[in-house]
C-alpha cells in the first residue's frame, strides 16, 4: 500500500544531461549529446515509479543524476522539499543515507577485493556508526535479505548472482533509506532468480516503507513492481501515468509499440493480437530530429509531429507528449 505525504518525496523537474560530443579527426567538436532532455516527474513516499525505455533513452543516466552520481546540466531535484541537486558533495553527505542505489550487475557493483562485512559497513561507518554496531547490523541485513549472516566474512566472488544483488540490496539498506533507486536490478540474473529478488524488494518496500524509482527494459516486470509507470523515449518521457490504465490503454504510439511485444500467457491472445513493429532505429541523441523525436518512427506520424514538439499533457487521467491524442 502507498503511503501517503503532504507533499512528493522526491521531485525532479526539467532535468536535462548533456555530455560533450565527440572530437573529430581535425580536433573539432560535435554537438553535446542530450542523454537526458527536460525530464518530471514527482514521488510520493512508499511510492515506486517504473521508468522504462529501450537501451539508450536516458532511464540509467536520470537514475544516476537522482543520486548525484552524475552532475544534471541543468533542472531541479527536491528531496522531501529541499534542493539536492546543487548541492555541493559535503553538504550532500548527510542526505546520502537516504538515498541510495541497487546497480544492475551485482559483481561488478561489489568490490571483489572486499569482504561483505566491509561492504555492507561501509556506508554506516561514513555515517559515523562504529565498527561494532555496523557489523552488527550488516548481519541483522543479510538475514533480512535471506542470506546467511555466517557468511559475512566471504567475499563477492563466492556469492552466485543472485546472491550478489542481495548483498548490494543490503548495503542499500543499511542506512535506512526512504528511497532506493533500482537501475536494472534483475536485468542480469536468470529468470527464475529473477523473480526471488523482485519478490524480495517487494517485501523490502511493505516491511519498510521505502519508495523506489525501479529502471528497466522488461515491462513485465515493471507492470508487477510499480505504482505508476514513466515511459522514455530519446531523453525524453513521453508517457506517465498509473500503471493500470497506462498498460490496459496505452495513449502514446511508442508505449503502444512497447506493450504489443511484451509475450501473453495465453497462446491464443498472444496469436490474435496485432504487433506494432516500429519503423528503422532511434535517431541519435547527438541529432535529434525536429518536433517529436519519435516521428521518424511513428506509423501515425502528421506534419505537425514534424514540426512542433509536443509538451506533457492531461489525457485520460495521465500525462501524455503527443500531438495526436
Amino acid at each position: 500500500m502507498t503511503t501517503t505525504a503532504p507533499g512528493p518525496l522526491l521531485s525532479v523537474h526539467d532535468l536535462t544531461m548533456a555530455f560533450p560530443g565527440k572530437r573529430s579527426a581535425t580536433g573539432r567538436r560535435g554537438a553535446p549529446v542530450r542523454a537526458v532532455d527536460g525530464v518530471s516527474f514527482d514521488l510520493a513516499a512508499g511510492e515506486t515509479l517504473g521508468l522504462v525505455g529501450e537501451s539508450g533513452c536516458g532511464k540509467s543516466t536520470t537514475g544516476r543524476m537522482l543520486v548525484r552520481l552524475l552532475e544534471p546540466t541543468s533542472g531541479r531535484i527536491a528531496f522531501d522539499g529541499r534542493e539536492i541537486g546543487r548541492l555541493s558533495q559535503s553538504a550532500l553527505r548527510p542526505l546520502r543515507k537516504d538515498i541510495q542505489m541497487v546497480f544492475q550487475d551485482p559483481h561488478s557493483s561489489l568490490n571483489p577485493r572486499q569482504s561483505v562485512a566491509r561492504i555492507i559497513c561501509d556506508p554506516m561507518l561514513v555515517q559515523g556508526w562504529s565498527a561494532g554496531a555496523a557489523r552488527r547490523r550488516a548481519a541483522e541485513l543479510m538475514e533480512l535479505v535471506g542470506l546467511i549472516p555466517e557468511h559475512i566474512d566471504r567475499y563477492p566472488h563466492e556469492f552466485s548472482g543472485g546472491q550478489a544483488q542481495r548483498i548490494g540490496i543490503a548495503r542499500a539498506l543499511s542506512t535506512s533509506p526512504r528511497l532506493i533507486v533500482a537501475d536494472e536490478p534483475v536485468s542480469a540474473l536468470d529468470v527464475s532468480v529473477q523473480a526471488q529478488i523482485v519478490n524480495l524488494m517487494e517485501r523490502l518496500r511493505a516491511e519498510l516503507g521505502l519508495a523506489y524509482v525501479f529502471i528497466a527494459h522488461d515491462l513485465s516486470v515493471v507492470k508487477r513492481v510499480s505504482d505508476r509507470v514513466a515511459v522514455m523515449y530519446l531523453g525524453r518521457i513521453v508517457e506517465i501515468g498509473d500503471r493500470t490504465s497506462l498498460y490496459e490503454d496505452p495513449r502514446h504510439p511508442y508505449t503502444r509499440a512497447l506493450l504489443s511485444a511484451v509475450p501473453l500467457p495465453d497462446p491464443v491472445a498472444e496469436r490474435r493480437r496485432e504487433r506494432i513493429v516500429l519503423l528503422g532505429d532511434p535517431p541519435s541523441p547527438a541529432a535529434p530530429p525536429p518536433g517529436c523525436t519519435f516521428h521518424p518512427r511513428c506509423a501515425e506520424a502528421r506534419e505537425i509531429c514534424r514540426a512542433e514538439r509536443p509538451l506533457l499533457r492531461l489525457a485520460a487521467g495521465r500525462e501524455v507528449a503527443c500531438h495526436l491524442v
